[in-house]
């Protein structure tokens, strides 16, 4: 299957992805791994890549759509790819398309996980780590038993990444929104556009993306199978 997640940053498109990736063997591609892949590899497109960046200058449409093309020529890729951060204008859903034609390959569903903004903003604000062992807690939905003490080791080196303030949360989601907004009625006069609710449990959230990908036909019949008797229980 080969499958485009849309969501804003805190969405948990990543868990979804990692999921879909471990139960049924299909690969998550981030543009931004895949450019830092390539550079590593030297290759010509990676040489290429690294000019543009050294540079502070955005990676052309062209140089994406040609290491995504690059990329799912890869064995890993035979049972599909989940494209994760791409596209972000129609011109590289155009493009994308094209590309995938010409490789006699399609998209089977465009997943977008519809957010609360307001909600996003409290989720991932709210969010800090202990340093020492990594244990996640946040201010509203898992604080630490005693204040600034870790549960789990007793750290007190408590952080919080510096983007997830609630003012540059709510920017990310505005540039998210402004990006993604054209990119739904495209996938969607193509037949392919899925809406699901982002702000559910991440069970939930699973299940609907399954939904989705048994009704798209995506998903193998063993798969299905075994969909049938994860709801059983």
């Amino acid at each position: 299957m080969n499958i485009i997640l849309l969501g804003p940053p805190g969405a948990g498109k990543g868990t979804q992805a990692k999921r879909l990736q471990d139960a049924y063997g299909i690969v998550q591609l981030s543009t931004g791994d895949m450019l830092r892949a390539e550079v590593t590899s030297d290759s010509a497109l990676g040489r290429q890549v690294k000019a543009v960046m050294d540079a502070g200058r955005l990676v052309a449409d062209d140089i994406l759509i040609a290491l995504i093309d690059h990329r799912i020529d890869r064995p890993d890729c035979a049972k599909g790819f989940i494209l994760d951060g791409f596209p972000r204008t129609v011109t590289q859903a155009e493009a994308l398309d094209t590309m995938l034609a010409k490789k006699h390959l399609k998209l089977d569903a465009v997943i977008a996980m519809v957010v609360d903004d307001a909600a996003l903003v409290t989720r991932i604000s709210g969010r800090f780590t202990c340093a020492t062992c990594g244990t996640g807690y946040h201010d509203q939905f898992k604080p630490t038993k005693v204040h600034d003490v870790c549960d789990v080791c007793g750290g007190r080196d408590l952080t919080r990444r510096t983007d997830d303030s609630a003012s540059t949360v709510a920017a990310r989601l505005k540039a998210y929104h402004e990006l993604t907004k054209p990119l739904l009625p495209y996938y969607r006069a193509h037949g392919i556009l899925h809406e699901i609710d982002g702000m559910a449990d991440i069970a939930a959230v699973a299940a609907q993306i399954d939904a989705v990908l048994i009704k798209a036909g995506a998903l193998p019949k063993r798969a299905r199978n075994s969909k049938k008797s994860v709801s059983s229980r």
